[in-house]
């Protein structure tokens, strides 16, 4: 099952950029844990493919449930995508949808409303530029991580 950080609302704002072929990388704010740094082996689909997005949740609410929730939570947040699109299924409206599986497997989803994403403007890009360079140093420094199969469980 995947994390859906209460449906979203753990959510507060974030960048994630893909300007680089095969490469997602940014930053995401959660309740309860603050800012997290990503970085995602793919890319996004639809118009945002080779792009960068922000984002801003109007329905971000930080509470007592999210430390306890999210208390596992890989940081930083290493792995693939799975689905990064502003419009994620044929049926559905479009909305902002990121999907991705951490290196250990792990399955996330958040889905936010139709305008709390945009495609970033060049000036959103340059002042991005640096904290973006520094993230994809830092996490790419990063030994691997022991994978774990979707089979390994924690449960007896």
């Amino acid at each position: 099952m995947a994390q859906k950080f209460g449906n979203s609302r753990w959510v507060k704002e974030g960048f994630l950029d893909n300007r680089s072929a095969g490469r997602v990388a940014g930053r995401i704010t959660f309740a309860a844990i603050g800012p997290v740094e990503f970085l995602l082996r793919g890319d996004f689909t639809g118009e945002i493919k080779g792009r960068l997005i922000t984002f801003r949740n109007p329905a971000f609410v930080d509470d007592d449930v999210a430390a306890q929730v999210l208390g596992d939570f890989e940081i930083p947040q290493v792995g693939e995508v799975g689905l990064i699109s502003f419009d994620p299924h044929p049926l559905l409206a479009p909305h902002p949808y990121i999907e991705w599986f951490s290196d250990r497997q792990n399955h996330y989803r958040i889905e936010l409303a139709a305008s709390a994403a945009s495609i970033a403007s060049v000036e959103e890009e340059r002042a991005l530029e640096h904290e973006l360079s520094k993230i994809v140093e830092r996490l790419s420094a990063l030994p691997a991580a022991p994978s774990r199969s979707r089979d390994d469980s924690d449960w007896v």
